[in-house]
């Protein structure tokens, strides 16, 4: 069974930095497109950036150049550093692995980490 565990959100200064983790267990991680995906209430869960097995990354256009996503495949884990927060990126972030077609999450979501950004 996939297990997903994020971690590494918190509170952060507008123009700050949070790098957040996640732990995959339970699949053949080397072998997958993962994905961050972040929700803020009242909103569908869009999807931040993802990075496939061989390291493409692609990205939403309101984090390029801000976000960058990387994984370890020997801890089986993926990250995504986070630059030059503003308000905007306030939400509960998600790892996930991404629908081709729909970029909808294909796994049971874990709890998420909650990024706050606030003066």
């Amino acid at each position: 069974q996939v297990k997903l565990v994020e971690s590494g959100g918190g509170l952060v200064q507008p123009g700050g930095s949070l790098r957040l983790s996640c732990v995959v267990s339970g699949s053949r991680f080397r072998d997958i497109t993962m994905g961050w995906y972040r929700q803020t209430p009242g909103k569908q869960r869009e999807l931040v950036a993802r990075i496939t097995n061989t390291g493409t990354t692609r990205y939403l256009n309101s984090v390029k150049d801000r976000f960058k996503i990387s994984r370890d495949n020997v801890k089986n884990t993926v990250y995504l550093e986070m630059n030059s927060l503003n308000p905007e990126d306030t939400a509960v972030y998600y790892c996930n692995i991404p629908n081709p077609l729909t970029n909808q999450g294909l796994w049971n979501w874990g709890q998420g980490t909650q990024v706050s950004v606030s003066s």
